[in-house]
């Protein structure tokens, strides 16, 4: 992994970094909690985002700050650094996103092996191979995200949502879902423009988890409340760091 200048906000040390997956480019941010054998948390932001969006930047600081694990964020598809001299215009990136889920049927493989591939990178940088994982996404998040939970034993909780069983991987979805057993929180808005009420729980009901949390609140798509982001968080680290090495100092 190739690292830029480190920042520090309190304990927690910020990197963004670039890791090479044959050809392709992977850029990232991590975020180093002071506990130094805590549990991973993969983040995976929604469309039009990037690793830099407000969002997950807290996440990732309360994550290593707060609840003693560490966390990393990868740009998806078109989006963020993996854009290049692209417009980073939020509407253009959207569209260019839509395109790509429609016509490249290698998208989310690519992702989840991205994704393995940033695994081992921080397993290696960091020494926690034997820590557990969790993953956190919603919206594209989930859409990329929920494959790589279904395919990656080592995640062991999650929180996907704000997605259904629609689009151009609709049937995928479907049935990466009954491979999902892990525990998991997902989560619905009610008023969703975007990702019909019957699709989200038809998508939730697939999950083949015994442990599955529906958190539905009121709002269009985006409208995610402050306090549902910690509880997410809450339950990633209530699920992960249980089960962490006993040799975590």
């Amino acid at each position: 992994m190739e690292f830029a200048e480190p920042r520090h906000h309190g304990s927690v040390t910020e990197s963004a970094f670039t890791l090479h997956r044959g050809d392709r480019e992977i850029p990232g941010l991590l975020w180093r909690s002071a506990v130094e054998r805590g549990p991973l948390v993969l983040i995976g932001h929604g469309g039009s985002a990037s690793v830099t969006e407000s969002y997950v930047v807290a996440l990732g600081r309360h994550l290593a700050r707060d609840l003693g694990c560490h966390a990393v964020a990868i740009d998806g598809p078109v989006h963020g650094t993996r854009r290049g001299d692209r417009s980073q215009d939020s509407t253009l990136v959207l569209m260019d996103f839509m395109q790509a889920w429609s016509s490249d049927e290698s998208m989310t493989d690519e992702m989840v092996a991205d994704w393995r591939h940033v695994i081992d990178a921080v397993h290696d940088e960091l020494g926690i191979a034997e820590e557990p994982i969790g993953y956190w996404g919603l919206s594209m998040g989930t859409i990329l995200g929920l494959p790589l939970v279904a395919a990656e034993p080592r995640i062991t909780a999650a929180v996907l949502g704000l997605c259904g069983t629609t689009g151009p991987t609709a049937d995928r979805l479907a049935a990466d879902a009954n491979e999902v057993a892990c525990p998991t929180m997902y989560l619905m808005k009610w008023d969703d423009e975007l990702f019909a009420r019957d699709t989200v729980l038809d998508l939730f009901s697939r999950l083949a988890s015994k442990d599955k949390t529906l958190v539905a609140t009121p709002g269009a798509h985006g409208a995610v409340w402050p306090e549902t982001f910690s509880q997410t968080a809450a339950f990633l680290a209530g699920r992960l760091v249980g089960t962490s090495s006993p040799e975590r100092a």
